[in-house]
């Protein structure tokens, strides 16, 4: 098992695969959004990591289906629904007891701008922001909450989040375990043997629109929604 020797291993998702595998993958995700304090956490980079280790981690929890495509689909469904549950939670506790996080004091965990931030990408998007959310940082961690605080319709929540879910979890999984194989069989390169260097250009690349809005974008903070 996967001994703790550093605080970077927390933003290596090569380090959750090796220390719980495919049950610990599933509560990270869900804590992304079902508990508010996995924005930290390293999200798409672990998707993509997973997708290389899918026949390994799906062996490892049921016993493999003697299929590449079908162990990487089992994942990726459990990951998605993993995510979903989580973005419903969020949703929930938004609808409950969104409001009083705009009085919360920041700590560790919660930062009280990204709520700020979440809410402006919410109101500039609207219903499409819960899809495009998904493969944002940090926003992905709030935007359901708003939802719930400003009463987005129930119905309409949980398509954009069945299909948010299923976009991001089979495009970052599928193109993981695929790439993997491709460069293997193309070019004899070994994915697994060159972890750091991925995480690293996934960590750039799906942060830069994040980075970008915060050095470039407005800074106003909104008014507290109205609970509904």
């Amino acid at each position: 098992m996967e001994h703790f020797d550093s605080w970077k291993d927390l933003l290596n998702p090569e380090f959750y695969i090796k220390l719980g595998g495919y049950w610990l993958i599933l509560f990270i995700i869900f804590a992304e959004t079902g508990l508010f304090v996995g924005f930290f956490l390293p999200g798409d980079s672990l998707l993509f990591i997973s997708g290389i280790y899918s026949v390994e981690m799906i062996s490892s929890a049921y016993g493999s289906t003697g299929s590449d495509f079908l162990d990487t689909t089992l994942l990726a469904l459990s990951i998605a629904a993993a995510a979903i549950i989580g973005n419903e939670v969020g949703y929930w506790f938004g609808r409950k007891a969104g409001p009083a996080l705009y009085k919360k004091n920041d700590n560790f965990f919660y930062k009280k701008k990204y709520l700020y931030q979440a809410h402006n990408f919410f109101a500039k998007h609207g219903s499409l922001a819960i899809i495009l959310a998904r493969f944002l940082p940090i926003v992905r961690t709030f935007v359901p909450i708003v939802a719930g605080i400003v009463g987005m319709n129930k119905g309409r929540f949980f398509l954009d989040n069945v299909l948010g879910a299923l976009l991001w979890s089979f495009s970052l999984v599928f193109a993981g375990h695929y790439l993997d194989k491709l460069f293997i069989d193309q070019f004899g390169i070994d994915l697994k043997a060159h972890l750091e260097l991925i995480i690293l250009i996934l960590i750039v690349f799906t942060t830069l629109p994040v980075l970008f809005k915060i050095v470039f974008g407005k800074h106003e903070e909104p008014d507290m929604p109205n609970q509904p």
